[in-house]
């Protein structure tokens, strides 16, 4: 008799994938970290880099809806190559394309292709687990998204003081290798087709948006907690690298993690060291070490209530990024450090709140919806790059931070009153 307890062990298609997973985070976040630094110094101004980081997130977080139906019909592994092909001349155009309208258009074909291939690897992790191993299954596939969102930001950090082709070479190379790796090892995993069409995804989609409370919800969620989120990521690069002392971070990082560390995230310039901005202005490498220990933490506690609590830390995060401007340049890893704890807390939170209020049966289609969500955050998130441009010129650029915490505790105070007058969702217990 089979021992009930034991985990089932995962096939190799399931190591294939996280493997890819690692190459494409890598490749994804190495560019767009980076990527108002290269702007401002193709002299292009906030406003522009606003928009084309509107594009990108949103073609990101919008296409998903859909490539999941083509995954249906076409298989996993036919969709992976074709986002291939769309990612491998688009971050190789970027070498040769210094206008805004081709880089516009570069940007956006990246986010498409990232759109294509981000539920596709999800969706092999769900078909090759099953109830014994689906929670280490996914914790592997989060860390996996993780290390190939930290590493990116080091390695392209490192490159783009040498040039910025080696950036778009090396990104390209990463998806050149997904490819050969697909081609030669990912085995389409054996699945239940969702036998969904596009015009029935479209029904669906109709039919969860016509609950008005669930709508608003969303707004709410995209507008109060998406977007804000989306815009730390955008504006903090610039933000440590042109307002920054980057040299007296160097020195003092490196007084903490000794010279050889320190000078891997670090570039030779004018003269001296200077710590890169893009390989401290994301929270990869905090979620790898913390996440664990938080949603262990938060995993009893009402969603709602534990939501806003991680909206409050964030908010607080950009409190602090404010003061590292005009304080001690120091509290950049205190300001980031906290508004990791608030993604940690609120945004596995919200997205687990909305697939247990769904019926069972529709959990997919909510989960889908979800991506409404995010997709205004991210479309909207560019916003707050012009507007930084704005303070940058008053020589106030600190109240970008500021203004980010202030829309933040609105957000908290929107979704509180929110869930006090029509009530909050009733969580399903299967």
């Amino acid at each position: 008799m089979a021992d009930k307890n034991k985990r089932s062990s995962f096939p190799q298609v399931f190591w294939v994938a996280n493997g890819v997973e690692v190459l494409e985070r890598f490749a994804y976040y190495g560019i767009y970290m980076g990527f108002g630094i290269y702007l401002q110094q193709l002299g292009y101004s906030r406003g522009d880099l606003g928009i084309i980081q509107s594009i990108f997130l949103a073609f990101s977080y919008l296409v998903p809806l859909f490539s999941g139906t083509f995954a249906d019909k076409y298989g996993f592994k036919k969709m992976l190559i074709v986002s291939y092909l769309a990612y491998l001349p688009a971050i190789l155009l970027l070498i040769v394309t210094e206008t805004f309208s081709g880089i516009a258009i570069t940007m956006l074909t990246i986010g498409f292709a990232a759109g294509i291939f981000k539920p596709l690897i999800s969706g092999t992790v769900r078909a090759t687990t099953d109830k014994t191993n689906k929670t280490l299954g996914f914790g592997i596939f989060y860390q996996m998204v993780n290390i190939g969102a930290s590493f990116g930001p080091i390695v392209m950090g490192k490159l783009r003081g040498w040039s910025w082709d080696y950036v778009f070479i090396t990104a390209a190379a990463a998806v050149g290798l997904m490819f050969l790796i697909t081609l030669f090892f990912y085995k389409e995993p054996p699945r239940e087709l969702e036998g969904v069409t596009l015009k029935q995804k479209f029904n669906d989609i109709k039919i969860a948006l016509s609950d008005m409370k669930f709508v608003v919800f969303l707004v709410l969620l995209g507008v109060f907690f998406w977007m804000p989120f989306w815009a730390f990521f955008n504006v903090l690069a610039v933000y440590i690298h042109d307002h920054m002392n980057t040299a007296a971070l160097y020195q003092s990082t490196s007084s903490v993690l000794g010279e050889g560390i320190t000078r891997i995230i670090s570039n030779f310039e004018e003269g001296e060291w200077r710590l890169n901005a893009e390989a401290i202005s994301h929270t990869g490498y905090i979620i790898i070490v913390f996440q664990l220990l938080i949603s262990r933490t938060f995993e009893k506690r009402p969603a709602i209530p534990s939501f806003l609590f991680g909206l409050f830390v964030a908010a607080a995060g950009f409190v602090v990024l404010a003061l590292a401007v005009t304080g001690s340049n120091n509290l950049v890893y205190l300001g980031v450090f906290l508004f990791a704890i608030g993604e940690m807390i609120s945004s596995p939170r919200i997205q687990e709140y909305i697939m247990w209020i769904a019926p069972k049966e529709k959990a997919g289609l909510y989960m889908g919806t979800n991506f409404l969500a995010v997709f205004i955050g991210a479309i909207l998130s560019g916003i707050y790059t012009g507007v930084m441009g704005g303070f940058e010129r008053a020589g106030n650029p600190e109240y970008i931070m500021y203004t980010l915490a202030a829309h933040t505790i609105l957000g908290i105070a929107a979704i509180y009153i929110f869930t006090k007058t029509l009530g909050e969702f009733k969580e399903l217990d299967q």
